[in-house]
């Protein structure tokens, strides 16, 4: 199972434990449990620390495994086998589970341990899924700081009949207690928020009584990140609030156009942003949503939806954009239910079934080649005469014998049975006729929206929503900047993004330099002195 270089790199980790583990699998006589116990037996001899117990337990999903310390109630669980892009939860358990520190805010420990309740969580993955670790590996910690939570991954590949049963159309999906407790990434202090109700009023109290920051960042993606970066290299107090660090980069898979990085991930890039940014004395404010901006003659207000407001002497916005919707009846009804917006995530759960991908550019044409490999069938519908894919991606469209394209089409209906996508209607904008395919799951692939509702009335916007700023970053408010996705600035591109986010930190500095120097003294006063 292992290569190698695998096995000799884990060897080091394995090094770190100090705590017994004891793994339990449940296997049967499948194929896939043969491959689960041939990786768990390779594990266990990279570790004197680490045995093995296999169990023929019909009560269990199988292929399974927990790891467990002995003699504590401490387990992490695994129902398939964890490779792929969970290969590094099934790491992290393994040292956390054996007595490694929990990197974690002593605050964040001590609130999830005094959690008081009995929870059982479910999380339903794919092993393609870049947004499932952290999910996974959240819920995992928090089950090792208290015992009274449960948490078991479940591949949703591997255990289809669950899936289905469930009706689970989208990755992650959480259950507790065997109800759906939520869908789409979320990490340590968003599942708190949850299952805390009072946290977030004592965060947002919390949050008020903090000094006003010379520079108040919104927005933690690449440009938000690169802001904080080039002001707190100033050397002035520097604040990023962020309803989730890393923003849609968080959703992106391969990153192959970042000049100096040759090829990368979305998760993986985003966790080196915020790793550069704590490296320097930034305070990063995550998972809280931006509710307000209020202009003011010395600070600037940010209301936030706990109800805390944070001060800026400046504010940089780079709340970045959100995958548009289509907007016609039946998206929003069946949303994670048929209706997906990233199909590296999602797409296993349509092996061998019909979809459709909306939108026949870049994303759209990419989308339509990934799932062609996995689904039976692919309609991909494109608004415009021609696609605006690159032509080389469309010369490899064209070339699938399981994808169908249809252009001039204007999608007009989801439909569903009331619990799952059955369909898609589409008008031949030719013709004007309207017709239906039957099918299982539709992907949105039509671009980006930017997320600006939150400022209407405030700065200045574009007829599309953006943010107007001129050649500085500059907004229609003194001491407000803007960068990235979010702005007018053309192509939304990461690297574009990261050059606007450092340009409007110099901005702020030099308005901070400007605004706070000294008037000039009164000629009179200027005469005095020289007499």
């Amino acid at each position: 199972m292992l290569d190698a270089n695998l096995k000799a790199q884990l060897k080091a980790y394995l090094e770190k434990v100090t705590q017994p583990i004891e793994i339990v699998a449940s296997l049967d006589d499948g194929a896939k449990s043969r491959e689960l116990q041939e990786l768990l037996q390779e594990i266990v001899t990279l570790s004197e620390r680490i045995t093995l117990v296999e169990r023929n337990d019909h009560a269990v999903r199988k292929p399974s495994f927990s790891l467990n310390r002995p003699g504590t109630d401490i387990s992490v669980q695994f129902a398939g086998i964890p490779m792929g892009h969970e290969f590094t939860s099934l790491v992290l358990a393994l040292l956390q589970v054996g007595g490694h520190p929990i990197k974690l805010d002593d605050k964040v420990i001590e609130q999830i341990r005094n959690l008081d309740g009995d929870y059982t969580f479910e999380t339903y993955i794919s092993l393609t899924c870049q947004n499932c670790p952290e999910v996974v590996q959240a819920l995992n910690v928090m089950s090792i700081i208290n015992p009274r939570i449960r948490s078991v991954t479940v591949d949703g590949a591997l255990f289809q009949d669950e899936v289905e049963k469930r009706q689970i159309m989208a990755v992650p999906t959480v259950y507790m207690n065997g109800e759906v407790f939520g869908q789409g990434r979320t990490g340590v202090e968003e599942i708190l928020a949850k299952l805390d109700t009072g946290a977030a009023a004592r965060k947002g109290e919390e949050l008020s009584g903090k000094e006003a920051y010379d520079v108040l960042i919104v927005g933690g993606g690449p440009a938000g990140a690169a802001a904080a970066i080039y002001a707190a290299r100033k050397g002035i107090r520097t604040g990023v609030v962020a309803e989730r660090f890393g923003g849609q980069v968080l959703d992106t898979l391969a990153i192959e156009n970042f000049v100096s990085v040759k090829e990368t991930e979305g998760p993986q890039f985003a966790t080196a942003l915020e790793q550069h940014v704590r490296s320097y004395d930034v305070d990063i404010m995550n998972t809280q949503r931006a509710e307000a901006l209020v202009p003011g003659n010395g600070l600037i207000e940010v209301k936030l939806a706990n109800g805390g407001v944070l001060k800026g002497k400046t504010v940089i916005l780079s709340t970045g954009a959100r995958w548009r919707e289509v907007n016609v009846p039946g998206e929003r009804e069946y949303r994670n239910h048929g209706v997906a917006y990233c199909p590296h995530c999602d797409g296993p759960l349509f092996k061998g079934k019909r979809v459709s991908v909306i939108g026949g550019g870049n994303s759209g044409v990419e989308a339509a080649i990934d799932l062609a490999g996995i689904v039976s069938h692919v309609t991909l519908l494109e608004f415009a005469a021609e696609l605006k894919a690159d032509a080389v991606l469309v010369r490899k469209l064209k070339s699938l014998p399981n994808v169908t394209i249809v252009t001039s089409a204007q999608t007009s209906e989801i439909t569903g049975d009331g619990k799952k996508v059955n369909g898609i209607s589409y008008k031949e904008r030719v013709s004007g006729e309207v017709k239906h395919v039957e099918l299982e799951g539709v992907f949105v692939q039509i671009g980006l929206v930017p997320n600006t509702e939150w400022l209407k009335g405030t700065v200045a916007l574009s007829k599309h929503g953006e943010i107007e700023i001129d050649a500085k970053g500059q907004t229609s408010i003194p001491g407000v900047f803007a960068a990235g996705d979010v702005t007018t600035v053309p192509y939304k591109q990461i690297v574009i993004a990261v050059g606007e986010g450092s340009k409007a930190a110099l901005s702020a500095f030099d308005h901070l330099i400007r605004t706070s120097a000294p008037e000039e003294a009164p000629v009179a006063a200027k005469e005095a002195v020289a007499a």
